[in-house]
């Protein structure tokens, strides 16, 4: 039978429960216990596709095309499991499908309540995400905190889940702040007791308390926690503010917290095996030397908005024992700005994906600048069609080369909509999206990184390079490197006689590992350490 953890949040949002979960997630699965885990998140939206990245950061697409929070990317890189949309769940997809219904007369006649029809169907959901997974243990995240009205129907749903499958088969992890009070040089257990209080209140007597702290928590608050909150001691877990969140993992492990766990959830005690999670630490800790890369966006207000992009960087640094230092610039106005100042010592260039037409010359400029100057550069959908923009100007001779997308009257239109996507009005899930298949041309840059000549990356997008182009950037200098199956889209390319000018209309961020980096990152970082190493 699979057992259950869920993990609350109590204080404040953004501790970290994404990362605390997935962390659980890895020392479980080092234990050779299988895992799926699941995200319940309170928003009225169906999914966050439409949402603005400033709101909700990135979205994150999973294999079968679902648009997800930036949690569900920390799941799939802390795990390397490839998740569902059964793992996805909002509270707009509940109470949709449960109006459905009423519609169409299923529940003859009776009266549709929060108690017993919401959270049964919440209930549901976290069922079929674990028996499509078939795994040993399911970890489901509540978003937000404890005492948010969104989340009570939540609370409530997994509160019951104890008395549906039994006591010995679910464990609430309850994750906590302790502020530090400078002017008395010391944290604070009160949010933390309230937290746990406010919990209770709601029926729900949390297993494990997980204490976030920027500061060292010493054994008497500990003590105390366990005291107040009514938990085992063994069960109170100090998560002081870590350099990189993949120690995270082989701290909670250190505390006893796999051990605590198997235990409580009556599995068999087993030794993890994480001896390559903790090389890929020791790595990013102690790198050889520094690089430096320069992420072009129109979001660089907000990191989290290319958190996938940002984490693929570092997997491929560490992989390569060097330390990324990021520099993020505004796409908007490098318009305005002096190029050259800008990129100065910078030892490649990465333009992720967006929408929208703000801030398009300047990423524009930003692949003109590597392609003259030899940068190693990375495309990343959006990126690959500015790629393809700047080099039409270039060959062709004509500055209106550009998008249909922001320029729907352009005379040259080398990106335009793609042919399935004319006749569609909504706008929530109904791009490409998800896993698609691409075969790789024979001797390309991009061949050679993967090692293999036929790959599945996640898409994202509506727009894909005209067909009608694609022998005169030919000519350019573009070589097409991969292809889907019917040689009818174009995947991915690459800038002839360059030493790294790679663009991709999928989105490789979204496949990336901490243990197994993503080939074209791994391919572009080394390309950035060449250049480095010139430059020096």
């Amino acid at each position: 039978m699979t057992r259950f953890i869920f993990c609350t949040g109590g204080v404040v949002s953004s501790l970290g429960k994404g990362v605390t979960l997935a962390s659980i997630g890895r020392i479980l699965k080092a234990r050779g216990y299988s895992v799926v885990i699941q995200k319940l998140d309170p928003y009225l939206n169906v999914d966050p596709g439409t949402m603005s990245p400033y709101q909700h950061g990135e979205v994150f697409v999973l294999d079968d095309g679902t648009e997800t929070d930036l949690d569900l990317g920390h799941y799939e890189r802390f795990t390397d499991v490839s998740l569902s949309r059964y793992s996805n769940v909002t509270t707009g997809q509940i109470y949709s499908d449960v109006l459905t219904r009423e519609r169409r007369g299923d529940y003859l006649g009776g009266t549709v309540q929060v108690i017993p029809h919401i959270t049964d169907e919440i209930k549901h959901r976290i069922h079929r995400a674990a028996e499509e997974s078939g795994a040993d243990i399911a970890l489901v995240e509540i978003g937000g905190t404890v005492g948010d009205i969104e989340s009570l129907p939540f609370l409530e749903a997994i509160r019951q889940m104890r008395s549906d499958v039994g006591t010995q088969n679910t464990c609430y992890v309850h994750l906590t702040l302790l502020p530090y009070i400078k002017s008395t040089g010391e944290l604070k257990t009160k949010p933390t007791q309230h937290s746990v209080r406010e919990l209770r209140s709601i029926g729900i007597h949390p297993d494990v308390l997980v204490c976030r702290a920027d500061y060292p928590i010493t054994p008497d608050l500990l003590d105390k926690i366990a005291l107040f909150g009514d938990v085992e001691r063994e069960a109170v877990i100090p998560m002081e503010t870590a350099e990189t969140i993949y120690e995270v993992p082989l701290a909670l492990e250190s505390y006893g917290l796999g051990a605590y766990l198997a235990k409580r959830l009556n599995l068999e005690p087993r030794e993890p095996e994480l001896t390559d999670w903790c090389r890929m630490v020791e790595s990013l800790k102690h790198p050889r030397r520094d690089l430096r890369i320069a992420l072009v966006g129109k979001y660089v207000g907000l990191h989290d908005a290319y958190l996938s992009v940002q984490e693929a960087l570092v997997h491929a640094a560490a992989h390569h024992g060097v330390r990324l230092t990021l520099d993020w610039v505004d796409s908007e106005a490098l318009e305005h700005q002096d190029l050259a100042a800008v990129f100065a010592g910078v030892d490649g260039i990465v333009v992720p994906g967006g929408f929208g037409e703000r801030g398009i010359e300047g990423m524009v400029l930003a692949a003109r600048y590597a392609r003259e100057h030899r940068v190693p550069y990375l495309g990343l959908c959006l990126g690959l069609q500015v790629m393809v923009i700047d080099l039409a100007r270039h060959v062709i001779g004509d500055a209106a080369c550009n998008s249909s997308e922001f320029a729907p009257e352009t005379a040259h239109p080398v990106i335009d909509l793609m042919l399935e996507q004319r006749s569609i009005t909504d706008r929530g899930g109904t791009m490409r999206l998800g896993a698609y298949p691409c075969m790789l041309q024979p001797g390309t840059r991009t061949q050679r990184a993967y090692g293999q000549d036929a790959i599945h990356e996640r898409h994202r997008h509506r727009y894909e390079i005209n067909n009608a182009y694609r022998d005169i950037l030919e000519q350019g200098g573009m070589v097409w490197s991969g292809f889907s199956p019917d040689r009818m889209l174009v995947e991915i390319g690459e800038l002839r006689d360059h030493p790294w000018m790679v663009g991709s209309q999928f989105h490789p961020e979204f496949k990336t590992r901490p243990n197994r980096p993503h080939p074209l990152f791994l391919g572009f970082v080394e390309a950035a350490v060449g250049h480095s190493n010139g430059a020096q």
